[in-house]
């Protein structure tokens, strides 16, 4: 073979390499990602019994989907008995489009790293035991049609940033202990009053430039 020949193949060789390790490196940091939140939940159910950290990525993992690139989709663990908090960590699966995780009893409060989703459509995080504040950060999860945070103890505010989500077609915070005003700009120009209730501290629609609220809300 003439040297321009084995030049040629040494590059295909060196960029097949590259190509795979790329792949095995994401793989294995979404791995991890996932690895750290199962250890963070108490599964007496053991759905997650497949979540095997050697592996070379989590695709073949129940209750995980991957797309063609082996890259994480999609987190089904909705109304799996599980416990325990979120992690940080759920943040590194930049390429998740649907975390399902309702129906559990979840504790603690929602990362403000999910706001790293940006390709998120689907929150579902409804009838767990979730506490603390819905994040600002979620507003920049430009992606995303379905919130639905309903069924816990959150408290605060709803974040004004959600009203620049144009996709946002579903918001759910119904049964809660929010505080302050209901948007009424964006999407949230659609969304039924139901999907607010049973917030004791919840005001009603703010009346933007015509009324002024002293909600005590932080």
């Amino acid at each position: 073979m003439s040297l321009k020949g084995t030049t040629s193949l040494l590059f295909w060789v060196l960029l097949s390499i590259a190509v795979i390790s790329a792949v095995v490196v994401s793989g294995n940091s979404e791995g991890d990602a996932l690895y750290v939140l199962r250890r963070s939940l108490s599964d007496p159910d053991k759905v997650l019994e497949s979540w095997d950290p050697n592996l070379v990525n989590p695709c073949t993992w129940f209750h995980i989907t991957c797309d063609q690139d082996n890259h994480v989709t999609r987190l089904d663990l909705g109304n799996s008995n599980l416990s325990g908090h979120l992690v940080p960590d759920i943040g590194k699966l930049v390429h998740l489009q649907y975390l399902e995780l309702y129906k559990n009893n979840i504790q603690g409060t929602i990362p403000s790293e999910l706001g790293n989703l940006k390709s998120l459509i689907s929150l579902d995080l409804y009838n767990n035991n979730i506490s603390g504040i819905i994040p600002p950060e979620l507003g920049q999860l430009k992606s995303l049609v379905f919130l639905r945070v309903n069924n816990n103890q959150l408290t605060g505010r709803i974040p004004r940033k959600l009203s620049s989500i144009h996709s946002l077609k579903v918001v759910d915070v119904s049964n809660n202990n929010l505080c302050g005003t209901i948007p009424t700009t964006g999407p949230f120009e659609h969304i039924p009053l139901e999907n607010f209730e049973n917030n004791p501290r919840l005001e009603g629609p703010e009346l933007l430039g015509l009324a002024s609220y002293n909600t005590n809300c932080p």
